[in-house]
């Protein structure tokens, strides 16, 4: 039986690409370059299936409804980097990898917020640089994260895990805004109180974590109107989508002391990142860490594999994204 033919846009973990090299007659991308958008479009009519991340971009121009391809193994949670309208469309079956990262991407956020109070980011440069001239009193103080409120604006799987871990571990209250309120038994024993609106949420908040998808409405979601809410003193964490914040407006809102402080994992354009964010010391950037980890990266490779293996043997598609 002739294997099908499956594309990866980029290096996957080691032991995925080794299973489905076993079970596909897979094209890896060894040197691990991005793809253009054209590439991928051309690679739709050369292969059964193409397994996208979120580095690459797939517009609606590239789905014509008469490619080879039939099936688009994401290889992430996230999917605002494809045109699913478009896909679905042309008679295209799109899966995710949802779950497996939701305990990563948490840390990540938790991380982000303890570097931020702690001025830990400002505290390594400075050591590293040669500039550390010893304890003092009144050198580098940061805030503590006990007892503040921590707003989460997406009560998911990520939203309530970070919580989770604040509150554990940080003494953190925890207010949230979610479309429709989260059933306790989800909770897990957190306690945290629904707000009626994005703005309630952002004044009532000193540390504001995102955990929503990107693109459509929540394109810029967070404007500088909503910004300013958030208060000089206030921080705001992002490990969701670099496309869910107003990029210009955040960094006028930092330079302007209308917020206090901004942790990014994601960045709008990525992996372009502006100087002005870079050359800030009250903020923290990472380069979109949230997954990355040996487990969780291996995990969702292996659940595209699943998908794969489910579309191609004509069962019900485990994670299917509609």
């Amino acid at each position: 039986m002739t294997k099908k033919k499956i594309l990866l846009t980029r290096r996957w973990p080691g032991s995925v690409e080794k299973r489905l090299s076993a079970d596909y007659d897979a094209t890896l991308n060894t040197d691990d370059v991005p793809m253009t958008v054209e590439e991928i479009g051309a690679a739709l009519n050369e292969y059964d299936a193409v397994c996208p991340t979120v580095s690459d971009k797939l517009p609606t121009s590239i789905f014509t409804g008469d490619h080879r391809a039939r099936i688009l193994g994401n290889f992430g949670v996230g999917f605002n980097h494809i045109d699913i309208a478009a896909a679905t469309g042309s008679g295209m079956t799109v899966t995710n990898t949802p779950g497996v990262l939701t305990d990563c991407t948490a840390d990540i956020a938790l991380t982000l917020m303890l570097m931020l109070a702690r001025r830990a980011g400002e505290g390594e440069r400075e050591v590293r640089a040669g500039k550390w001239a010893g304890w003092r009193p009144t050198h580098m103080m940061g805030t503590r994260l006990g007892g503040k409120v921590l707003g989460i604006i997406g009560m998911g799987r990520i939203g309530i895990a970070t919580a989770r871990r604040a509150q554990a571990a940080l003494g953190m209250n925890v207010v949230y805004f979610n479309r429709s309120a989260v059933a306790n038994d989800r909770l897990g024993g957190l306690s945290a109180t629904r707000l009626n609106s994005i703005e309630e949420v952002l004044i009532a908040s000193d540390v504001v974590s995102l955990h929503l998808p990107g693109g459509g409405a929540n394109t810029h979601m967070m404007n500088a109107e909503r910004l300013a809410l958030i208060g000089a003193r206030g921080m705001l964490i992002n490990t969701a989508r670099g496309d869910v914040v107003d990029q210009i407006a955040l960094i006028a809102a930092l330079k302007d002391g209308k917020l206090g402080g901004a942790g990014l994992d994601v960045f709008e354009g990525e992996p372009d990142v502006p100087a002005e964010l870079i050359a800030m010391e009250n903020t923290v950037l990472l380069p979109h860490l949230g997954s990355a980890t040996i487990e969780t990266r291996e995990d969702m490779g292996n659940m595209v594999a699943d998908n794969l293996d489910a579309f191609f043997a004509g069962k019900p598609v485990p994670n299917l994204v509609s």
